[in-house]
């Protein structure tokens, strides 16, 4: 169940989605909570950085592992405008990320509910609280500003 700190964080991600808008990458953003406290802030920088394995949230996970310095995540919240796809998911999952907080599905890659399901993959052995359409209308808005290329992109 979403809250009003969920919306207000999910603002913040939506605000790394414009900075990602505004160098012509494709308008994701991320945000990692550890307890009260922003750790990490991201967007996708594919483009940017040619690199492939550069979208918001993988980047968001190293950034709050290394201000955390640990490799596991646990009491942290991530925050993402759309949905997560396998490669995010798997991180996600890796770093032991308490709860996931998506904007918007995405119907072609998604991988919380939309294509697949790693959250809830059975075989996994993970626990992850996965809340989904915090602030789905204006996640989905971002994404339709981008240039046709920089939708296509991952």
């Amino acid at each position: 169940m979403a809250s009003k700190v969920d919306e207000q964080r999910m603002r913040e991600a939506l605000k790394e989605a414009e900075r990602a808008l505004s160098v012509r990458e494709k308008p994701v953003g991320a945000l990692v909570v550890h307890k009260t406290r922003v750790v990490a802030r991201a967007h996708h920088q594919t483009r940017t950085l040619q690199d492939p394995t550069a979208h918001a949230v993988v980047i968001a996970i190293t950034q709050a592992a290394n201000t955390l310095q640990s490799e596991q995540l646990t009491g942290c919240t991530v925050y993402v405008t759309q949905e997560p796809c396998c490669m995010c998911l798997g991180a996600v999952l890796l770093s032991g990320v308490s709860r996931l907080v998506i904007g918007c599905d995405d119907l072609k890659e998604g991988a919380a509910g939309s294509v697949i399901d790693l959250s809830a993959h059975e075989r996994l052995n993970k626990k992850l609280i996965v809340v989904k359409g915090v602030l789905a209308l204006e996640c989905a808005a971002i994404l339709r500003k981008a240039p046709t290329s920089a939708r296509l992109s991952s």
